[in-house]
């Protein structure tokens, strides 16, 4: 899947309500149709489409077709704007001594370890993984004993779900 098609399917309003509406629930192509206010044929023309780019899936079970989100498929999408480094460290030195020489990344000490503050000015709480694995060190304690590749990843908070909270009138 290309890019461009993924971002060409999250161009449209009704698609991305289609999305919306699917990533709490699982549903049949017609009671899809019917929540977001549009006819069937229109409704699983832009089903179609994100099914292509791998954002829903569909389970058949005879005639039955329910549709669900895939939204993790994203992330991928964004891999080409990732900023990649190359550093040299000697064996047996901590990630935090390789995370020094890599311009932009700011760390503080938390208690007795060092965490990642920001990177490139982008205040926020990260996390590290060794080769697609979350250690279970801090980054002052991490050592590196072989070539590894680091991914840095922001904890960004995702809305859920949102309460409006209305008082009552008192008499």
């Amino acid at each position: 899947m290309s890019n461009d098609k993924l971002f060409r399917a999250l161009g449209s309003p009704t698609r991305i309500k289609i999305l919306k509406t699917l990533s709490s629930k699982e549903m049949h192509l017609t009671g899809l149709a019917k929540e977001i206010g549009i006819s069937v044929p229109v409704t699983s023309r832009h089903v179609d489409i994100l099914e292509n780019v791998g954002l829903i899936t569909r389970r058949v079970f005879g005639n039955v077709h329910l549709l669900k989100t895939k939204i993790r498929n994203l992330e991928g999408a964004l891999e080409p704007f990732i900023e990649t480094s190359s550093i040299s460290i000697d064996k047996n030195r901590s990630l935090f001594d390789a995370l020094k020489q890599v311009p932009g990344i700011e760390v503080k000490k938390v208690g007795k370890n060092q965490c990642i503050k920001s990177i490139d000015g982008d205040d926020g709480y990260y996390i590290y993984e060794v080769n697609g694995k979350l250690p279970k060190k801090p980054i002052d304690e991490y050592t590196i004993n072989k070539n590894v590749t680091i991914d840095l990843k922001k904890i960004i908070t995702v809305k859920k779900k949102k309460i409006n909270l209305n008082l009552k009138n008192k008499k």
